[in-house]
């Protein structure tokens, strides 16, 4: 296979578009120097793109879109498999294109590989599902419904699950019918690229998947705002969620937004508390705490507050800076997750673990950070309510049940969240006066590919995965036959 993934990272190779079936070049000859978050060198060139690269990517989905929505069905799932299965067979390879962009351990890389070879195997699947109904209006009429695609969709995907997060847009939107224009993070772009490039060789038709490389600023809005895009799905900051909103307004255009998270983990008085610690060490450690579900707001009754602190503390030594921890993954986002140390000392909060830079060996520029947890924190506190993104989460106590939920809610954000108790009546009593998309009862984030995914509130709107992403990426069509 030609490939730039068989690069070196140091070699300081040029990752360009994929359009139209073959790689492309930037238009403005331009390229970004990226950055080994591992190392703090120089790792790869990756286009920059601009908005004349846009409209070529847009022409050539454009131009497929009619022909691939009248496309066999069962023939556009099989090219999904083909290509979950050729995505399998190169899993290792993959891995090592994501750890070079994001550093993360390898066992993580190869998880988000094969959560990536899931989206498109379970699409691919759900090709056969009926996409319409028939209405009994009258005896003189037939009336039916149809989805049917909205055409060319804009995927705008951000750095810290590149090739995940991709195919999850990519894959319900191409089961529905629809052509893709997708941007990667500018910092994490090699996977998706060599994504598009297999599915050509498994034989998509060129056009249907296109990438674009390259910038928010001078990309994504043009991705947003041109005229053909008919729909956009993005996960990233509420900033840019709310700028993307603004143009996908003024165009009366669909979004699926999905942004960011202080997701609450409630742990009651008769909870398992060695279970609850080990798990909510996971939901602020999982990659770096770089994920919107992270559970980092701790929720812990008086009760067992204590005893809890001393499980947790003991539960977050297991996770190691450059072994079980991987790094931060831009060198901007490395400043921000450090500022927020002194904002937590300026808080009042109390430092129970961590709160530094890490040292790893071989990796002395790396951006690696201490799992960090604070203790004796209000829910008022910036760092209680403000979403740091690194591996930080913050312990909070609460007395009553009411207060628990009360805290929970107290957010701007409605990603998850998470309950621990062994009576199931106040756990199922809970979860239903929670504001969050997705509840966790006794267990942490095992959200799969079946499983709808969204927020409320500034977590965004709009539902990823499961049968359900599906009906975000077509829209309904009736028909009226007289008989």
């Amino acid at each position: 296979m030609n490939s730039q993934a068989n690069m070196p990272t140091t070699a300081l190779a040029h990752l360009d578009h994929w359009i139209d079936g073959v790689s492309v070049k930037p238009a403005g000859g331009q390229y970004i120097e990226n950055i080994c978050p591992m190392t703090g060198e120089r790792s790869v060139n990756v286009a920059a793109g601009g908005e004349a690269d846009v409209v070529r990517a847009v022409a050539a989905a454009s131009a497929a879109a009619d022909s691939w929505r009248r496309f066999n069905a069962a023939e556009r799932g099989r090219l999904m498999l083909a290509l979950a299965a050729k995505m399998r067979a190169n899993k290792q390879m993959l891995a090592e294109l994501e750890r070079a962009d994001t550093g993360k351990p390898m066992a993580g890389a190869l998880a988000e590989i094969e959560g990536s070879a899931q989206y498109f195997e379970f699409y691919g699947s759900l090709v056969y599902l009926p996409t319409g109904d028939v209405l009994d209006v009258s005896p003189d009429q037939h009336v039916f419904t149809k989805r049917e695609p909205y055409g060319v969709i804009g995927v705008i995907t951000p750095w810290n699950l590149p090739l995940n997060q991709a195919a999850r847009a990519i894959a319900p939107a191409l089961t529905a019918g629809n052509t893709i224009v997708a941007k990667p993070s500018e910092i994490t772009s090699r996977t998706t690229i060599e994504m598009a490039r297999m599915a050509t060789e498994v034989g998509f038709p060129k056009g249907v998947i296109n990438i674009v490389l390259g910038t928010g600023r001078e990309v994504g809005e043009a991705i947003v705002s041109h005229s053909s895009v008919r729909k956009v799905a993005f996960t990233g900051s509420v900033g840019v969620g709310r700028a993307i909103g603004r143009i996908a307004a003024e165009r009366i255009i669909p979004l699926t937004l999905e942004l960011g998270g202080k997701s609450a983990n409630i742990v009651f008085d008769d909870a398992d508390l060695d279970t609850a610690a080990t798990e909510a060490v996971k939901g602020f450690t999982l990659n770096a705490g770089q994920v919107c579900s992270a559970g980092t707001r701790v929720l812990v009754q008086r009760a067992v507050y204590d005893a809890f602190l001393e499980k947790i503390a003991e539960a977050v030594t297991a996770v190691v800076p450059g072994e079980t921890l991987g790094p931060i993954i831009t060198p901007a986002q490395f400043q921000r997750v450090q500022s927020y140390f002194e904002v937590a000392e300026d808080d009042g909060a109390r430092l129970l673990s961590g709160g530094a830079v890490a040292d790893v060996e071989g990796c002395k520029d790396g951006f690696y950070i201490q799992p960090t947890i604070y203790a004796d924190v209000t829910n008022d506190m910036r760092i209680a309510q403000e979403e740091v993104f690194g591996p930080v989460g913050v312990v909070i106590p609460f007395d009553t049940e009411e207060e628990a939920i009360r805290i929970a809610n107290d957010c701007d954000y409605g990603l998850i969240g998470t309950l621990w108790s062994r009576d199931i009546s106040r756990a199922l009593r809970v979860a239903d006066r929670i504001e969050a998309g997705q509840i966790f009862v006794n267990v942490w984030n095992t959200m799969s590919v079946q499983t709808p995914f969204g927020g409320h509130k500034n977590s965004g709107y709009g539902r990823e995965k499961g049968i359900e992403a599906i009906h975000h990426y077509s829209h309904t069509k009736t028909v009226t036959v007289k008989i």
